[in-house]
């Protein structure tokens, strides 16, 4: 029969006031987490520089939001490609400006002092500024430290890599690993006699790539094409000074581009000019001449007529020649396999898209020259570039191929007038006929040298009067501190104060193979749980008659009463065995305590010292070890009576020691004939009997034992019991090795698993 003697409900799935009561045990991991925490933030804040946010803004050129009141020089219908924000938002992201920046303001070089407990940057304020003469390969100044201790004025000390110090004058040119490079002193160097300067250098192309994902460039307003550029910084001053310079070269490389291009554009027209020069003056000498030879003074009305009308025609056919002679060249340009020249120039040709694919070929192959000074030609970071100037080469190959047609079409319209103005003029006298022809011929001429005349004096207007696209709206400015916020670093310390010490007793219950709750065995076992024994702070294993230990001794109390129950059919002779699974679970401190309270209870009771290995019952009483006991008896050398002496403790509790110890094992011991008389005269003298036996899952002499007892107590122990012996507890259970199984829950601590129960000693005082 089971008793149950829980006092409260083991089966709620959540017991909030159980998980309170194990984390509050651990308070003082609490504690000191808060004072790491506390002390890592604070510490945090005193060697982390702030980070800054600067930004800037820039009003870009945008032509899809051109107004109708064009500027002057697009009137002109100049060379000029189609601009949108979203494109300058790429050329000012692009890496070739960022690389200018990165160079113009040396940020591959970073100087920095020791102040307190972090690095002081020296950005501005550097005393020595490192020059670099002549770098020893490609990548030499990645990742190289330099460290200088200023002595004076003109002398300085370079720290070796042996950790020496070598003495250098500020002239001296130094040749190492890095290159050929020269410190050059500032104005500023006094005030850091006796400093010790870390000169970090970087390569370029590395720190190139950082900035060149830090810089953020975002378009604010679509309508107004403005575009805003930020960076974070922990030195506002180098922030602001990337920015600013950023807008600087990207105004500059503008100018640049537009320069280059008016200038190739002058160059073409300048050539063609070159070659009618002669043609004019040779075409109005053959009228002159041709005219006086004849002594002509004017020609009919007619004739002048169809004159005329072949020299508009003509015009016209000139300049889609012109084109078509710009198409021509643009096509030769592009079937050349490698080409790192400028483009031919589009001249005449008013189409705002193969301009615009025409700038970024250009703007390409400056990139790819660029490149081509630092990188050989074979490396993989050409790849996509080249890919860049395939993919553009074919778009402008599309436009001129349907440009083309259409100037084609136009042309042989053109040369069908000229035919037939041509039968009518052989209709003409043959002197009227020759000299319209002369006549035609000079008009041509002169037409077409007057046009080029008038493109190249718009040229030169543009580029005398060449404007940038850009302008800069708002400098760079510094805005509030970015990170870190004093508030959000404390409140994420105290956070994890709490959770880190939280999360490592969450994480141990979780990972621990420990029995913490009666829950554990419930769900593991069927076998019943016939008490549960607070754990006892004490030297002494005798607790049953100490009354400070009031829960324990009504624990004990209520373990007997509910055993007597499951041998309610025995009046005497009662055999009760307590075993455990190892040592250490308390199975002698149930023997002790079981015993005096059965004793207490006026039943005659004896304790058997059956541990061999281990044994504790006598030193527990106090008892001599030189008194003959079990070994004795079993060996034939003491009687029944010899080996029982008075537990000196209770009245009605005697006590068999284990005796000598020998060699022979325990085992072989109690498989002799003699025990079973042992036990069976016992139960004709006591009413109680309590086998102390050795741990079950170590030695099988509990195993022997169990066949001369009544009931088996199976002492669990929380978290010290494993819960992997559940299953050894459940196999002997379904085999029913041990007579009557029923656990002892033993050394509950409720304020550390929080699990047990709480007893109120108002009552016992």
């Amino acid at each position: 029969m089971f008793i149950n003697t829980k006092q409260t409900p083991a089966s709620n799935p959540f017991d909030f006031q159980q998980i309170a009561i194990r984390y509050i045990h651990h308070w003082y991991f609490f504690i000191i987490g808060l004072v790491l925490a506390l002390s890592a933030a604070f510490i945090y804040l005193q060697i982390t520089n702030p980070i800054y946010e600067i930004k800037a803004a820039l009003m870009v050129k945008d032509d899809e939001k051109k107004t109708n009141d064009k500027p002057a020089l697009y009137e002109l219908d100049l060379p000029d490609s189609h601009k949108s924000a979203e494109n300058e938002i790429g050329i000012l992201q692009s890496r070739t400006l960022i690389s200018q920046v990165v160079n113009d303001l040396q940020l591959w070089a970073g100087y920095t002092t020791k102040k307190g407990l972090s690095n002081q940057d020296l950005y501005r304020s550097s005393p020595i500024k490192f020059k670099l003469l002549n770098a020893r390969r490609p990548g030499s100044l990645d990742k190289k430290n330099i460290a200088i201790k200023i002595k004076n004025q003109e002398l300085f000390y370079l720290k070796t890599p042996d950790g020496a110090f070598k003495t250098h004058h500020f002239k001296d040119t130094i040749t190492d690993d890095v290159g050929t490079w020269q410190l050059v002193p500032d104005t500023n160097l006094q005030s850091y006699t006796g400093s010790v300067i870390n000169i970090k250098l970087s390569d370029p192309d590395k720190v190139s790539d950082q900035y060149q994902k830090a810089i953020g460039i975002a378009l604010l307003d679509k309508k107004a094409a403005s575009v805003e550029l930020s960076v974070n910084d922990n030195v506002p001053e180098r922030g602001e000074d990337v920015l600013n310079d950023l807008m600087k070269v990207y105004n500059q490389a503008q100018l640049i581009e537009k320069n280059r291009t008016t200038k190739n554009t002058m160059a073409f027209i300048d050539q063609r000019l070159a070659s009618l020069t002669g043609e004019v003056s040779g075409a109005e000498n053959q009228v002159e001449n041709f005219r006086s030879s004849r002594g002509l003074t004017d020609i009919s009305s007619q004739s002048q007529v169809y004159l005329q009308n072949v020299q508009a025609n003509d015009n016209l056919l000139n300049q889609v020649n012109i084109k078509l002679s710009t198409i021509s060249g643009i096509e030769r340009y592009l079937d050349l396999p490698q080409n790192t020249d400028d483009p031919p120039s589009v001249i005449g040709i008013e189409d705002p898209a193969l301009s615009s694919l025409i700038e970024k070929l250009s703007t390409l192959q400056l990139q790819h020259s660029q490149l081509l000074a630092t990188v050989p030609e074979g490396n993989p970071a050409f790849n996509p570039i080249n890919k860049q100037i395939a993919q553009v080469k074919t778009s402008i190959k599309e436009k001129i191929a349907s440009i083309k047609a259409s100037l084609l079409d136009t042309k042989n319209q053109l040369e069908s007038f000229n035919s037939r103005f041509q039968s009518s003029i052989k209709d003409m006298p043959g002197q009227e006929r020759e000299y319209i022809d002369l006549k035609r011929q000079q008009s041509v001429k002169e037409n077409l040298y007057v046009y080029l005349l008038q493109k190249r004096e718009e040229v030169s207007l543009s580029y005398a009067t060449t404007l940038a696209d850009a302008r800069i709206v708002d400098q760079a400015y510094t805005g509030p501190i970015k990170w870190p916020h004093k508030s959000i670093v404390y409140a994420v310390a105290f956070l994890l104060g709490f959770t880190l010490p939280a999360g490592f007793i969450y994480g141990k219950r979780i990972v621990q193979n420990q029995i913490t709750s009666l829950r554990d065995i419930e769900n593991a076992t069927e076998i019943p749980v016939l008490a549960e024994l607070s754990f006892t702070k004490t030297r002494n294993p005798i607790v049953i008659s100490d009354r400070k230990q009031f829960a324990i001794t009504e624990q004990i109390r209520m373990l007997r009463t509910n055993l007597l129950r499951l041998l309610v059919d025995k009046e005497s002779g009662r055999v009760s065995l307590i075993t455990s699974s190892v040592a250490g679970e308390g199975k002698s401190f149930v023997s002790i305590n079981l015993g005096i309270s059965l004793a207490l209870s006026g039943k005659k009771t004896i304790i058997l010292e059956m541990d061999l290995r281990k044994p504790k019952i006598s030193e527990a009483f106090g008892l001599s070890k030189r008194h003959p006991g079990l070994t004795d008896f079993l060996t034939g050398d003491a009687s029944k009576p010899s080996i029982i002496q008075p537990s000196g403790v209770v009245d009605n509790l005697d006590i068999l020691s284990c005796g000598s110890i020998n060699d022979t094992i325990a085992s072989e011991l109690f498989e002799k004939k003699n025990l079973a008389e042992l036990i069976k005269y016992l139960r004709t003298t006591y009413d109680d009997i309590v086998i102390d036996s050795p741990p079950l899952h170590l030695v099988t002499d509990a195993m022997i034992l169990s066949k001369f007892a009544d009931v088996t107590l199976y002492v669990i122990r929380q978290g010290h019991t494993r819960k992997a012996e559940l299953a050894f507890i459940n196999t002997l259970a379904k085999g029913e090795k041990l007579p009557k199984m029923n656990i002892i829950f033993n050394g509950i601590q409720r304020a550390r698993y929080g699990y047990g129960y709480k007893y109120d000693t108002k009552y016992y005082n």
